[in-house]
Protein backbone atom coordinates (compact mmCIF):
# COMPACT_ATOMS: atom_id res chain seq x y z
CA UNK A 1 0.00 0.00 0.00
CA UNK A 2 3.14 2.40 0.78
CA UNK A 3 4.30 1.61 -2.75
CA UNK A 4 0.71 2.31 -4.55
CA UNK A 5 0.83 5.59 -2.49
CA UNK A 6 4.35 6.44 -3.39
CA UNK A 7 3.80 6.02 -7.10
CA UNK A 8 0.49 7.80 -6.96
CA UNK A 9 2.38 10.65 -5.14
CA UNK A 10 5.24 10.75 -7.41
CA UNK A 11 3.25 11.57 -10.18
CA UNK A 12 0.53 13.72 -8.96
CA UNK A 13 3.17 16.01 -6.95
CA UNK A 14 5.62 16.02 -9.71
CA UNK A 15 6.44 19.41 -11.67
CA UNK A 16 4.59 20.85 -15.05
CA UNK A 17 6.16 19.72 -18.27
CA UNK A 18 7.51 22.85 -19.59
CA UNK A 19 7.03 22.21 -23.06
CA UNK A 20 3.54 20.82 -22.76
CA UNK A 21 2.99 24.08 -21.13
CA UNK A 22 3.71 26.02 -24.14
CA UNK A 23 2.50 23.77 -26.81
CA UNK A 24 -0.84 23.56 -24.69
CA UNK A 25 -1.14 27.20 -24.51
CA UNK A 26 -0.77 27.41 -28.37
CA UNK A 27 -3.33 24.66 -28.75
CA UNK A 28 -5.14 26.83 -26.26
CA UNK A 29 -5.25 29.92 -28.14
CA UNK A 30 -5.79 28.27 -31.85
CA UNK A 31 -9.41 26.20 -30.37
CA UNK A 32 -10.51 29.83 -29.52
CA UNK A 33 -10.25 31.17 -33.15
CA UNK A 34 -13.49 30.57 -35.47
CA UNK A 35 -15.01 27.75 -36.57
CA UNK A 36 -18.65 27.37 -38.10
CA UNK A 37 -20.67 27.94 -34.93
CA UNK A 38 -20.34 30.76 -32.43
CA UNK A 39 -20.12 29.78 -29.11
CA UNK A 40 -20.76 31.17 -25.32
CA UNK A 41 -18.22 31.45 -23.31
CA UNK A 42 -18.43 28.13 -21.21
CA UNK A 43 -18.64 26.15 -24.19
CA UNK A 44 -15.62 28.03 -25.55
CA UNK A 45 -13.79 27.29 -22.23
CA UNK A 46 -14.48 23.83 -22.35
CA UNK A 47 -12.95 23.45 -26.18
CA UNK A 48 -9.82 25.41 -25.54
CA UNK A 49 -9.38 23.34 -22.28
CA UNK A 50 -9.89 20.39 -24.25
CA UNK A 51 -6.95 21.59 -26.72
CA UNK A 52 -4.95 22.84 -24.21
CA UNK A 53 -4.63 19.19 -22.28
CA UNK A 54 -4.21 17.48 -25.96
CA UNK A 55 -1.38 19.83 -26.63
CA UNK A 56 -0.24 19.36 -23.21
CA UNK A 57 -0.86 15.44 -23.40
CA UNK A 58 1.55 15.64 -26.94
CA UNK A 59 4.10 17.40 -25.62
CA UNK A 60 4.57 15.66 -22.16
CA UNK A 61 4.62 12.42 -24.64
CA UNK A 62 7.14 13.25 -27.32
CA UNK A 63 9.20 14.27 -24.56
CA UNK A 64 8.47 10.77 -22.35
CA UNK A 65 9.74 9.18 -25.69
CA UNK A 66 12.85 11.15 -25.78
CA UNK A 67 13.75 9.51 -22.81
CA UNK A 68 12.73 6.53 -23.97
CA UNK A 69 15.60 6.66 -26.79
CA UNK A 70 17.96 7.54 -24.32
CA UNK A 71 18.86 10.67 -25.95
CA UNK A 72 20.13 13.62 -24.09
CA UNK A 73 18.41 16.04 -21.80
CA UNK A 74 18.92 19.57 -20.54
CA UNK A 75 20.32 19.76 -16.94
CA UNK A 76 18.55 20.75 -13.81
CA UNK A 77 19.14 24.26 -13.42
CA UNK A 78 17.97 24.68 -16.73
CA UNK A 79 14.92 22.62 -16.53
CA UNK A 80 13.93 24.82 -13.65
CA UNK A 81 14.09 27.79 -15.38
CA UNK A 82 12.46 26.52 -18.76
CA UNK A 83 9.54 25.92 -16.50
CA UNK A 84 9.11 29.16 -15.03
CA UNK A 85 9.61 30.87 -18.19
CA UNK A 86 7.24 28.66 -19.89
CA UNK A 87 4.56 28.84 -17.25
CA UNK A 88 4.73 32.89 -17.58
CA UNK A 89 4.67 32.23 -21.31
CA UNK A 90 1.40 29.90 -20.85
CA UNK A 91 -0.26 32.58 -18.66
CA UNK A 92 0.17 35.22 -20.88
CA UNK A 93 -1.21 33.31 -24.03
CA UNK A 94 -4.10 31.41 -22.53
CA UNK A 95 -5.46 35.19 -20.85
CA UNK A 96 -5.05 36.87 -23.92
CA UNK A 97 -6.46 34.23 -25.87
CA UNK A 98 -9.64 34.84 -23.27
CA UNK A 99 -10.26 38.05 -24.38
CA UNK A 100 -9.33 38.04 -27.87
CA UNK A 101 -11.97 35.25 -28.67
CA UNK A 102 -14.93 38.08 -28.62
CA UNK A 103 -13.38 39.15 -31.80
CA UNK A 104 -13.00 36.21 -33.23
CA UNK A 105 -16.54 34.80 -32.24
CA UNK A 106 -18.36 37.99 -33.91
CA UNK A 107 -16.44 36.88 -37.16
CA UNK A 108 -18.47 34.10 -37.28
CA UNK A 109 -21.50 36.32 -36.23
CA UNK A 110 -20.87 38.32 -39.11
CA UNK A 111 -20.75 35.32 -41.31
CA UNK A 112 -24.37 34.04 -40.34
CA UNK A 113 -25.66 37.42 -40.44
CA UNK A 114 -26.11 37.92 -36.88
CA UNK A 115 -25.54 40.82 -34.45
CA UNK A 116 -22.41 41.14 -33.15
CA UNK A 117 -21.93 40.06 -29.05
CA UNK A 118 -20.16 42.79 -26.82
CA UNK A 119 -18.67 39.76 -24.51
CA UNK A 120 -17.81 36.27 -24.14
CA UNK A 121 -17.34 36.16 -20.68
CA UNK A 122 -13.69 35.72 -20.47
CA UNK A 123 -13.75 35.32 -16.91
CA UNK A 124 -16.46 32.45 -17.26
CA UNK A 125 -14.02 31.02 -20.36
CA UNK A 126 -11.07 31.11 -18.32
CA UNK A 127 -12.70 29.33 -15.51
CA UNK A 128 -14.11 26.73 -17.52
CA UNK A 129 -11.08 25.83 -19.66
CA UNK A 130 -8.83 26.08 -16.79
CA UNK A 131 -11.38 23.22 -14.86
CA UNK A 132 -11.31 21.36 -18.07
CA UNK A 133 -7.73 21.05 -18.44
CA UNK A 134 -6.65 20.29 -14.91
CA UNK A 135 -9.17 17.65 -14.94
CA UNK A 136 -7.59 16.31 -18.50
CA UNK A 137 -3.94 16.75 -16.88
CA UNK A 138 -4.86 14.83 -13.86
CA UNK A 139 -6.40 11.82 -16.07
CA UNK A 140 -3.18 11.54 -17.65
CA UNK A 141 -1.40 11.42 -14.68
CA UNK A 142 -2.96 8.92 -13.14
CA UNK A 143 -2.27 7.05 -16.85
CA UNK A 144 1.46 7.36 -15.90
CA UNK A 145 0.91 6.48 -12.84
CA UNK A 146 -0.92 3.01 -13.87
CA UNK A 147 2.28 2.80 -16.12
CA UNK A 148 4.42 3.02 -13.20
CA UNK A 149 2.47 0.72 -11.59
CA UNK A 150 2.68 -1.76 -13.98
CA UNK A 151 6.85 -1.07 -15.09
CA UNK A 152 8.13 -2.18 -11.63
CA UNK A 153 7.47 -5.66 -11.78
CA UNK A 154 7.67 -5.93 -16.22
CA UNK A 155 11.82 -5.35 -15.41
CA UNK A 156 12.27 -8.43 -13.39
CA UNK A 157 11.59 -10.25 -16.36
CA UNK A 158 12.15 -7.92 -19.61
CA UNK A 159 14.18 -5.54 -20.44
CA UNK A 160 13.88 -1.92 -18.96
CA UNK A 161 12.49 -0.26 -22.56
CA UNK A 162 10.37 -3.49 -23.50
CA UNK A 163 9.33 -3.09 -19.73
CA UNK A 164 8.44 0.27 -20.45
CA UNK A 165 6.71 -0.01 -23.71
CA UNK A 166 4.48 -3.50 -22.08
CA UNK A 167 3.66 -1.02 -19.15
CA UNK A 168 2.39 1.59 -20.83
CA UNK A 169 0.39 -0.57 -23.63
CA UNK A 170 -1.12 -1.99 -19.67
CA UNK A 171 -2.00 1.18 -18.65
CA UNK A 172 -3.38 2.28 -21.96
CA UNK A 173 -5.82 -0.62 -22.16
CA UNK A 174 -6.66 -0.25 -18.94
CA UNK A 175 -8.12 3.20 -19.33
CA UNK A 176 -9.59 2.31 -22.72
CA UNK A 177 -11.36 -0.54 -20.78
CA UNK A 178 -12.96 1.27 -18.21
CA UNK A 179 -13.47 4.55 -20.47
CA UNK A 180 -15.36 2.85 -23.24
CA UNK A 181 -17.08 -0.16 -21.21
CA UNK A 182 -17.61 1.23 -18.39
CA UNK A 183 -17.86 5.04 -18.12
CA UNK A 184 -19.14 5.33 -21.56
CA UNK A 185 -21.75 2.71 -21.13
CA UNK A 186 -22.73 4.36 -18.00
CA UNK A 187 -23.18 7.47 -19.71
CA UNK A 188 -25.14 6.41 -22.71
CA UNK A 189 -27.58 4.31 -20.41
CA UNK A 190 -28.30 7.84 -18.28
CA UNK A 191 -29.03 9.88 -21.48
CA UNK A 192 -31.34 7.10 -22.96
CA UNK A 193 -32.80 6.69 -19.18
CA UNK A 194 -32.99 11.11 -19.13
CA UNK A 195 -34.14 11.28 -22.68
CA UNK A 196 -36.64 8.11 -22.21
CA UNK A 197 -38.05 10.05 -19.26
CA UNK A 198 -38.78 12.98 -21.56
CA UNK A 199 -40.38 11.08 -24.09
CA UNK A 200 -42.45 9.37 -21.68
CA UNK A 201 -43.94 12.62 -20.65
CA UNK A 202 -47.08 13.67 -21.58
CA UNK A 203 -48.36 17.60 -20.37
CA UNK A 204 -51.71 18.65 -19.70
CA UNK A 205 -51.68 20.66 -23.24
CA UNK A 206 -51.20 16.84 -25.34
CA UNK A 207 -54.81 16.40 -24.96
CA UNK A 208 -55.93 12.58 -27.00
CA UNK A 209 -57.18 13.85 -30.55
CA UNK A 210 -60.68 12.98 -31.11
CA UNK A 211 -60.53 13.07 -34.62
CA UNK A 212 -60.91 9.69 -35.90
CA UNK A 213 -58.27 9.50 -38.84
CA UNK A 214 -55.99 10.83 -36.00
CA UNK A 215 -53.32 8.37 -34.82
CA UNK A 216 -53.66 7.99 -31.10
CA UNK A 217 -57.46 8.64 -31.08
CA UNK A 218 -59.63 6.71 -29.73
CA UNK A 219 -60.60 4.79 -33.52
CA UNK A 220 -56.57 4.09 -33.83
CA UNK A 221 -54.44 1.14 -33.86
CA UNK A 222 -51.81 3.05 -31.69
CA UNK A 223 -52.43 4.92 -27.99
CA UNK A 224 -51.92 8.10 -27.69
CA UNK A 225 -48.99 7.03 -24.56
CA UNK A 226 -46.99 5.29 -26.92
CA UNK A 227 -46.20 8.08 -29.27
CA UNK A 228 -43.70 9.37 -27.14
CA UNK A 229 -43.16 13.29 -26.63
CA UNK A 230 -42.45 13.82 -30.57
CA UNK A 231 -45.16 11.96 -31.89
CA UNK A 232 -47.65 13.12 -29.48
CA UNK A 233 -46.87 16.45 -30.78
CA UNK A 234 -45.84 16.21 -34.35
CA UNK A 235 -49.55 14.42 -34.60
CA UNK A 236 -51.21 17.55 -32.94
CA UNK A 237 -49.58 19.79 -35.24
CA UNK A 238 -51.35 18.82 -37.97
CA UNK A 239 -52.86 21.50 -40.26
CA UNK A 240 -56.81 21.60 -40.32
CA UNK A 241 -57.97 21.23 -43.76
CA UNK A 242 -59.66 25.26 -42.99
CA UNK A 243 -56.09 26.49 -42.03
CA UNK A 244 -54.64 25.32 -45.22
CA UNK A 245 -57.87 26.98 -47.09
CA UNK A 246 -57.22 30.00 -45.36
CA UNK A 247 -53.73 29.88 -46.45
CA UNK A 248 -54.39 28.85 -50.41
CA UNK A 249 -57.66 30.28 -50.61
CA UNK A 250 -58.66 26.62 -52.04
CA UNK A 251 -60.83 23.73 -50.84
CA UNK A 252 -58.58 21.25 -49.08
CA UNK A 253 -58.27 18.12 -46.73
CA UNK A 254 -56.60 17.24 -43.47
CA UNK A 255 -53.39 15.91 -44.07
CA UNK A 256 -53.00 12.48 -42.77
CA UNK A 257 -50.04 12.09 -40.29
CA UNK A 258 -49.04 8.26 -39.13
CA UNK A 259 -46.66 8.05 -36.50
CA UNK A 260 -45.97 4.92 -34.34
CA UNK A 261 -44.08 5.11 -31.02
CA UNK A 262 -40.68 3.32 -30.13
CA UNK A 263 -43.04 2.16 -27.03
CA UNK A 264 -45.99 1.26 -29.12
CA UNK A 265 -44.34 -2.61 -30.03
CA UNK A 266 -42.03 -4.65 -28.53
CA UNK A 267 -39.90 -5.51 -32.01
CA UNK A 268 -38.99 -3.39 -35.14
CA UNK A 269 -41.10 -5.52 -37.55
CA UNK A 270 -44.07 -5.05 -35.15
CA UNK A 271 -43.78 -1.45 -35.31
CA UNK A 272 -43.69 -1.55 -38.90
CA UNK A 273 -46.30 -3.64 -39.29
CA UNK A 274 -48.52 -1.21 -37.00
CA UNK A 275 -47.51 1.73 -39.54
CA UNK A 276 -48.09 -0.38 -42.05
CA UNK A 277 -51.85 -1.29 -40.52
CA UNK A 278 -52.31 2.20 -39.46
CA UNK A 279 -51.71 3.85 -43.15
CA UNK A 280 -54.83 1.33 -44.26
CA UNK A 281 -57.30 2.31 -41.77
CA UNK A 282 -56.47 6.06 -42.32
CA UNK A 283 -56.95 5.74 -46.15
CA UNK A 284 -53.52 7.09 -46.48
CA UNK A 285 -52.58 4.86 -49.73
CA UNK A 286 -55.90 7.02 -51.02
CA UNK A 287 -54.42 10.21 -51.04
CA UNK A 288 -51.83 11.63 -53.93
CA UNK A 289 -48.80 11.94 -52.29
CA UNK A 290 -47.22 9.96 -49.86
CA UNK A 291 -44.44 10.89 -47.60
CA UNK A 292 -41.74 8.15 -45.51
CA UNK A 293 -40.45 10.63 -43.27
CA UNK A 294 -37.74 8.98 -41.73
CA UNK A 295 -37.15 10.80 -37.91
CA UNK A 296 -33.98 12.24 -36.33
CA UNK A 297 -32.86 10.48 -33.38
CA UNK A 298 -35.28 11.69 -30.96
CA UNK A 299 -38.13 10.89 -32.83
CA UNK A 300 -38.87 14.63 -34.09
CA UNK A 301 -40.11 15.59 -37.60
CA UNK A 302 -39.37 19.01 -38.48
CA UNK A 303 -42.80 20.99 -38.37
CA UNK A 304 -40.62 22.97 -40.69
CA UNK A 305 -40.45 20.37 -43.23
CA UNK A 306 -43.71 18.59 -43.89
CA UNK A 307 -45.89 21.51 -43.01
CA UNK A 308 -44.98 23.54 -46.85
CA UNK A 309 -45.52 20.29 -48.12
CA UNK A 310 -49.08 19.67 -47.09
CA UNK A 311 -50.32 23.34 -47.72
CA UNK A 312 -48.50 23.56 -51.32
CA UNK A 313 -50.55 20.13 -51.76
CA UNK A 314 -53.96 21.16 -50.40
CA UNK A 315 -53.64 18.54 -47.17
CA UNK A 316 -53.79 16.59 -49.93
CA UNK A 317 -50.73 14.32 -48.54
CA UNK A 318 -49.81 11.61 -45.61
CA UNK A 319 -46.74 10.65 -44.07
CA UNK A 320 -45.78 7.92 -41.89
CA UNK A 321 -42.94 7.93 -39.38
CA UNK A 322 -41.63 5.88 -36.64
CA UNK A 323 -39.55 6.26 -34.14
CA UNK A 324 -36.65 4.64 -33.41
CA UNK A 325 -34.49 6.38 -30.49
CA UNK A 326 -34.32 8.57 -28.15
CA UNK A 327 -30.77 10.30 -28.07
CA UNK A 328 -30.43 13.29 -30.21
CA UNK A 329 -28.74 12.96 -33.78
CA UNK A 330 -25.00 14.45 -32.69
CA UNK A 331 -24.93 12.10 -30.12
CA UNK A 332 -26.27 8.59 -32.01
CA UNK A 333 -24.06 9.81 -34.95
CA UNK A 334 -20.75 9.67 -32.44
CA UNK A 335 -21.32 6.61 -30.88
CA UNK A 336 -23.46 4.18 -33.28
CA UNK A 337 -24.11 5.92 -36.68
CA UNK A 338 -26.26 3.01 -37.60
CA UNK A 339 -28.50 3.05 -35.46
CA UNK A 340 -31.87 3.37 -36.77
CA UNK A 341 -31.32 1.80 -39.86
CA UNK A 342 -33.08 -1.51 -39.09
CA UNK A 343 -36.09 0.39 -37.88
CA UNK A 344 -35.80 2.51 -41.27
CA UNK A 345 -35.21 -0.24 -43.45
CA UNK A 346 -38.67 -2.48 -42.05
CA UNK A 347 -40.74 0.37 -42.38
CA UNK A 348 -39.65 0.80 -45.88
CA UNK A 349 -40.47 -2.84 -46.64
CA UNK A 350 -43.75 -2.58 -45.81
CA UNK A 351 -45.14 0.50 -47.14
CA UNK A 352 -43.05 0.24 -50.25
CA UNK A 353 -43.91 -3.34 -50.27
CA UNK A 354 -48.00 -2.40 -50.39
CA UNK A 355 -47.55 0.48 -52.36
CA UNK A 356 -45.81 -1.38 -54.83
CA UNK A 357 -49.04 -4.32 -55.04
CA UNK A 358 -51.35 -1.45 -56.13
CA UNK A 359 -52.30 -0.37 -59.84
CA UNK A 360 -49.86 2.20 -60.94
CA UNK A 361 -52.94 4.29 -62.14
CA UNK A 362 -54.16 4.72 -59.01
CA UNK A 363 -51.72 4.63 -56.15
CA UNK A 364 -49.85 8.23 -54.80
CA UNK A 365 -47.05 9.49 -55.53
CA UNK A 366 -43.77 7.96 -53.53
CA UNK A 367 -41.32 9.88 -51.51
CA UNK A 368 -38.95 9.63 -48.98
CA UNK A 369 -37.71 12.36 -46.23
CA UNK A 370 -35.53 12.25 -43.99
CA UNK A 371 -33.77 15.27 -41.96
CA UNK A 372 -30.42 14.80 -40.31
CA UNK A 373 -30.04 10.99 -38.69
CA UNK A 374 -33.19 10.39 -40.43
CA UNK A 375 -31.89 11.82 -43.66
CA UNK A 376 -28.72 8.86 -43.19
CA UNK A 377 -31.28 5.94 -42.48
CA UNK A 378 -33.63 6.79 -45.11
CA UNK A 379 -30.71 6.68 -47.65
CA UNK A 380 -29.63 2.81 -46.39
CA UNK A 381 -33.56 2.00 -46.07
CA UNK A 382 -33.92 2.72 -49.89
CA UNK A 383 -31.54 0.10 -51.79
CA UNK A 384 -31.41 1.27 -55.80
CA UNK A 385 -31.00 -2.15 -56.44
CA UNK A 386 -34.29 -3.39 -54.58
CA UNK A 387 -36.22 -0.79 -56.09
CA UNK A 388 -34.73 -0.35 -60.05
CA UNK A 389 -38.08 -1.75 -61.40
CA UNK A 390 -40.51 0.50 -59.45
CA UNK A 391 -38.57 3.09 -58.14
CA UNK A 392 -40.39 6.08 -55.55
CA UNK A 393 -40.77 8.98 -57.49
CA UNK A 394 -38.05 11.73 -55.38
CA UNK A 395 -36.34 11.80 -51.95
CA UNK A 396 -35.63 14.92 -49.67
CA UNK A 397 -32.61 14.45 -47.72
CA UNK A 398 -31.32 17.39 -45.17
CA UNK A 399 -29.15 18.35 -43.61
CA UNK A 400 -27.10 14.84 -44.21
CA UNK A 401 -24.90 13.97 -41.57
CA UNK A 402 -21.07 13.02 -42.67
CA UNK A 403 -21.43 9.93 -42.22
CA UNK A 404 -24.40 9.59 -45.17
CA UNK A 405 -23.45 6.87 -47.62
CA UNK A 406 -25.27 7.77 -51.29
CA UNK A 407 -24.41 12.30 -50.14
CA UNK A 408 -20.35 10.77 -49.63
CA UNK A 409 -20.40 9.00 -52.79
CA UNK A 410 -22.27 11.61 -54.95
CA UNK A 411 -20.54 14.53 -53.40
CA UNK A 412 -16.67 12.73 -53.56
CA UNK A 413 -17.16 12.30 -57.17
CA UNK A 414 -18.69 15.68 -58.24
CA UNK A 415 -17.81 17.67 -61.36
CA UNK A 416 -14.84 18.83 -61.08
CA UNK A 417 -14.42 22.78 -59.91
CA UNK A 418 -17.75 22.62 -57.92
CA UNK A 419 -17.17 22.76 -53.93
CA UNK A 420 -17.87 20.32 -51.59
CA UNK A 421 -20.64 22.53 -49.86
CA UNK A 422 -22.67 23.16 -53.21
CA UNK A 423 -21.27 20.25 -55.11
CA UNK A 424 -22.58 19.49 -58.95
CA UNK A 425 -23.22 16.07 -59.27
CA UNK A 426 -22.03 13.78 -62.12
CA UNK A 427 -25.53 12.23 -62.48
CA UNK A 428 -27.10 15.24 -62.36
CA UNK A 429 -29.98 13.86 -63.80
CA UNK A 430 -30.96 12.19 -60.21
CA UNK A 431 -29.23 14.28 -58.06
CA UNK A 432 -29.47 18.33 -56.84
CA UNK A 433 -27.59 20.05 -54.19
CA UNK A 434 -29.06 23.39 -52.40
CA UNK A 435 -28.26 25.77 -50.06
CA UNK A 436 -30.09 28.89 -48.17
CA UNK A 437 -28.51 31.17 -50.32
CA UNK A 438 -28.24 29.09 -53.81
CA UNK A 439 -31.26 27.26 -55.43
CA UNK A 440 -30.13 27.30 -59.24
CA UNK A 441 -29.88 23.70 -59.57
CA UNK A 442 -33.62 23.33 -58.87
CA UNK A 443 -34.33 25.38 -62.36
CA UNK A 444 -31.74 23.61 -64.45
CA UNK A 445 -33.10 21.20 -67.20
CA UNK A 446 -32.25 17.33 -67.61
CA UNK A 447 -33.88 16.51 -63.78
CA UNK A 448 -34.84 13.21 -64.02
CA UNK A 449 -38.13 11.04 -63.52
CA UNK A 450 -36.09 9.57 -60.28
CA UNK A 451 -35.32 12.95 -58.38
CA UNK A 452 -32.80 12.88 -55.01
CA UNK A 453 -32.50 16.66 -53.56
CA UNK A 454 -29.97 17.40 -50.81
CA UNK A 455 -30.41 21.02 -48.80
CA UNK A 456 -27.46 21.16 -46.52
CA UNK A 457 -25.72 24.50 -45.30
CA UNK A 458 -22.35 25.05 -45.80
CA UNK A 459 -22.42 26.54 -41.78
CA UNK A 460 -23.97 23.08 -40.59
CA UNK A 461 -20.85 20.68 -38.88
CA UNK A 462 -23.15 17.68 -38.42
CA UNK A 463 -22.88 17.45 -42.23
CA UNK A 464 -19.28 19.07 -42.88
CA UNK A 465 -17.60 17.44 -40.03
CA UNK A 466 -14.88 14.83 -41.56
CA UNK A 467 -13.51 11.93 -39.47
CA UNK A 468 -10.29 11.98 -40.43
CA UNK A 469 -9.54 16.20 -40.48
CA UNK A 470 -7.50 15.70 -37.30
CA UNK A 471 -5.15 15.47 -39.86
CA UNK A 472 -6.36 16.38 -42.92
CA UNK A 473 -7.85 19.67 -44.56
CA UNK A 474 -11.21 19.16 -45.97
CA UNK A 475 -12.39 20.43 -49.51
CA UNK A 476 -15.19 22.45 -48.04
CA UNK A 477 -12.44 24.56 -46.09
CA UNK A 478 -10.15 25.29 -49.11
CA UNK A 479 -11.59 28.55 -51.79
CA UNK A 480 -14.44 29.22 -52.79
CA UNK A 481 -15.45 29.79 -49.13
CA UNK A 482 -19.39 29.79 -48.81
CA UNK A 483 -20.69 33.12 -47.36
CA UNK A 484 -21.66 32.04 -44.28
CA UNK A 485 -18.60 30.32 -43.01
CA UNK A 486 -16.12 32.74 -41.20
CA UNK A 487 -13.29 33.95 -43.67
CA UNK A 488 -11.03 33.52 -40.85
CA UNK A 489 -11.78 29.75 -40.19
CA UNK A 490 -8.70 28.06 -40.69
CA UNK A 491 -7.80 24.54 -40.93
CA UNK A 492 -5.32 22.85 -38.18
CA UNK A 493 -4.26 19.39 -36.76
CA UNK A 494 -6.45 18.27 -34.33
CA UNK A 495 -7.94 21.46 -33.54
CA UNK A 496 -10.15 21.87 -36.35
CA UNK A 497 -11.05 18.46 -34.90
CA UNK A 498 -12.15 19.33 -31.67
CA UNK A 499 -14.07 22.46 -32.79
CA UNK A 500 -15.99 20.59 -34.88
CA UNK A 501 -17.00 17.95 -32.26
CA UNK A 502 -18.23 20.66 -30.02
CA UNK A 503 -19.45 22.53 -33.22
CA UNK A 504 -21.63 19.76 -33.96
CA UNK A 505 -23.09 19.66 -30.11
CA UNK A 506 -24.52 22.92 -30.25
CA UNK A 507 -25.36 23.23 -34.21
CA UNK A 508 -28.92 24.05 -33.35
CA UNK A 509 -28.23 27.08 -30.87
CA UNK A 510 -28.39 29.26 -33.80
CA UNK A 511 -31.57 31.14 -35.37
CA UNK A 512 -33.15 29.21 -38.50
CA UNK A 513 -31.32 29.32 -41.65
CA UNK A 514 -28.04 28.64 -40.52
CA UNK A 515 -26.27 25.55 -39.08
CA UNK A 516 -28.13 22.49 -38.16
CA UNK A 517 -31.85 24.67 -38.17
CA UNK A 518 -33.41 24.10 -41.32
CA UNK A 519 -35.40 27.45 -42.53
CA UNK A 520 -39.30 26.06 -43.86
CA UNK A 521 -38.90 28.23 -47.21
CA UNK A 522 -35.70 26.34 -47.64
CA UNK A 523 -37.99 22.95 -47.15
CA UNK A 524 -40.99 24.93 -49.55
CA UNK A 525 -38.59 25.27 -52.48
CA UNK A 526 -37.40 22.10 -52.64
CA UNK A 527 -40.78 20.69 -52.20
CA UNK A 528 -41.76 22.83 -55.02
CA UNK A 529 -39.10 21.38 -57.30
CA UNK A 530 -39.37 17.65 -56.10
CA UNK A 531 -43.76 17.01 -56.15
CA UNK A 532 -44.02 19.99 -58.88
CA UNK A 533 -47.71 21.08 -56.89
CA UNK A 534 -50.71 22.11 -59.23
CA UNK A 535 -51.46 26.25 -59.11
CA UNK A 536 -48.63 27.07 -56.99
CA UNK A 537 -46.59 30.00 -58.82
CA UNK A 538 -43.44 32.71 -57.69
CA UNK A 539 -46.59 34.86 -56.37
CA UNK A 540 -47.93 31.64 -54.09
CA UNK A 541 -44.50 30.65 -52.73
CA UNK A 542 -44.15 34.03 -52.25
CA UNK A 543 -47.21 33.90 -49.95
CA UNK A 544 -46.54 30.94 -48.36
CA UNK A 545 -42.88 32.19 -47.19
CA UNK A 546 -44.06 35.31 -45.94
CA UNK A 547 -46.32 32.91 -43.63
CA UNK A 548 -44.14 30.29 -42.58
CA UNK A 549 -41.81 33.23 -41.52
CA UNK A 550 -44.41 34.56 -39.54
CA UNK A 551 -44.78 31.47 -37.45
CA UNK A 552 -41.47 31.11 -37.09
CA UNK A 553 -40.60 28.24 -39.13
Amino acid sequence: MNKLAAVFNHRFTAPLSAAGLVLGALFWLAALTPSLIPREGPIQGAIAGLAFAAGYGLAAGLVMLWGWLGLPVAQKGLLRRGRWLSAMFAVIVVVAGAFLARGWQNEIYQALGLPPVETVRPITLLGAGLAVALVLIAAGRLFRALKDLFDAPLRHVLPPRAALLAASLLAAWTFWAVGNGFLLDAILRGLDSAYRTVDSFIPAEEERPLAPLKTGSAASLLAWEGLGHEGRRHVSETPAASDISAITGRAALEPLRVYVGANSAETVEERAALALAEMLRTGAFERSLLVIATPTGTGWVDPAAMLPLEIMHGGDVASVSVQYSYLPSWLSLLVQPEYGEETADAVFRAVYGHWRSLPKASRPRLFLFGLSLGSINSDLASNAFAVLGDPFEGAFWVGPPFASRTWTEVTTTREAGTPQWLPTARNAQVFRFVTANDKTQLAAEGWGPVRVLYLQYPSDPIVFFEEDMWHRKPDWMGPPRAADVSPGLTWMPAISFIQLIFDMMTATTVPKGRGHVYAAADYARGWQALTGPQGIGDDEMKKLEAWLDAKGL
